[in-house]
């Protein structure tokens, strides 16, 4: 219902200025309004006194009510918190004053300006672009930089927008990198070379302009020719990565089979001086027996030559199971041999069964080779030779 409706049952029509009287009177008198206010607040400091106006002590106590329930709101207000991972940057009537750490802080209201700035969050950018190589040919290059803020009053008031401004030089420092850079480097074997030499020049720009940020890493997104010429690329790309992959087969086999080559040309060699050794050390042997079997030749010529030939025929016959009989004896008699020992005897050991043998033939020749009288040349000894 509107203020000016005539009201029900012929009632008085309502009026907001509290005039019930007529609808042609105005607001109420200001001065009106004043009065009534200084004599409640007469009222609430108990100075008021009976009669017209306000009471003057009544008046400076109420203000003093006010002025304190306006410092207590004044500085409830100034009370504020700092996240765990932000910073607070304060300003004092517009002018850097210092940095709060996290927690709960004051400040005077309308004195003191804080700002909260987040300094453990990574934050990211991208830059991409077609760009000019050094060789004059033309690449699409995409690149993406994590940082974060590492000075806050720095980053909010030495440069206009600092993330913007790391933008543009990111994308400054890509295309200076990328235009002292030839085209096949940045697409196969430099793309590393590339985001180290980025990442340094966009650190010397930071440090430059001091945006108070700090670069944690910088990722090479990607690098591609123009569409126009993508398949010709592609194929020496593929033509590359090809040989790559056959060098590395190549050295794999070459590593596989060298060392066992080495390995066996080794084994070759000292085998090689191992025989050289053995070989020169039996014939020093030898020279060294023929040397100690020469004074007992010159003594007994005979005896030493049946012995060494019987010693050399055992040697023979000692690796075979035949057994030697002297058909010449004249001896018709059944002849009967010890088949048990014989084949025993052939489990002897060829040194043991020598040593044996040439003891017992060494005494044989010995007590029937002593030259008699009658005898005017050496017997040739076959017969006794054929029964050993």
């Amino acid at each position: 219902m509107a203020w000016n409706e005539p009201g029900n049952n012929g009632g008085p029509d309502k009026d907001p200025w509290g005039n019930r009287g007529g609808r042609n009177q105005g607001p109420p008198d200001l001065d009106e309004l004043f009065n009534k206010l200084s004599r409640k607040l007469g009222g609430l400091g108990g100075g008021g006194r009976k009669g017209k106006g306000p009471s003057f002590g009544g008046g400076v106590a109420g203000l003093g009510v006010l002025a304190l329930i306006g410092a207590i709101v004044w500085g409830i207000s100034g009370f504020y918190t700092i996240g765990e991972a932000e910073r607070g940057v304060v300003l004092r009537f517009g002018q850097y004053d210092r940095i709060v750490q996290p927690g709960l802080n004051w400040k005077p209201t309308f004195v003191d300006t804080v700002s909260t700035v987040n300094v453990e969050s990574i934050r990211s950018l991208n830059s991409s672009g077609l760009m000019l190589t050094k060789d004059e040919n033309v690449v699409n290059v995409e690149m993406d930089v994590q940082y974060r803020v590492m000075d806050p009053q720095q980053y909010l008031y030495s440069v206009t927008n600092a993330d913007d401004s790391l933008r543009q030089a990111t994308d400054s420092a890509l295309r200076a990198v990328v235009g002292d850079s030839l085209m096949d480097d940045i697409i196969t074997r430099g793309r590393q070379e590339v985001r180290e030499r980025t990442q340094v020049e966009l650190n010397k720009i930071i440090d430059k302009y001091d945006m108070g940020l700090l670069v944690v890493d910088v990722n090479f997104q990607y690098a591609r020719p123009p569409e126009q010429v993508k398949d010709a690329f592609d194929d020496a790309i593929a033509a590359r990565e090809d040989e790559a992959r056959f060098i590395r087969e190549a050295e794999a086999y070459r590593n596989d089979v060298l060392p066992k080559a080495t390995g066996r040309a080794e084994t070759l060699k000292k085998a090689a001086l191992g025989y050289k050794e053995r070989t020169v050390n039996e014939a020093q042997g030898e020279v060294s027996q023929f040397e100690k079997l020469l004074p007992e030749y010159r003594e007994a010529p005979r005896v030493t030559r049946n012995r060494l030939y019987i010693q050399t025929m055992e040697e023979v016959y000692s690796n075979t199971s035949k057994v030697m009989v002297d058909s010449q004896s004249g001896n018709s008699n059944l002849l009967y041999l010890p088949l048990d020992k014989l084949m025993g005897g052939a489990a002897v050991g060829p040194n043991q069964r020598k040593e044996t043998s040439s003891s017992q033939y060494g005494i044989e020749l010995e007590q029937s080779a002593q030259p008699t009288q009658q005898e005017s040349a050496p017997r040739s000894g076959s017969s006794r030779e054929g029964r050993y």
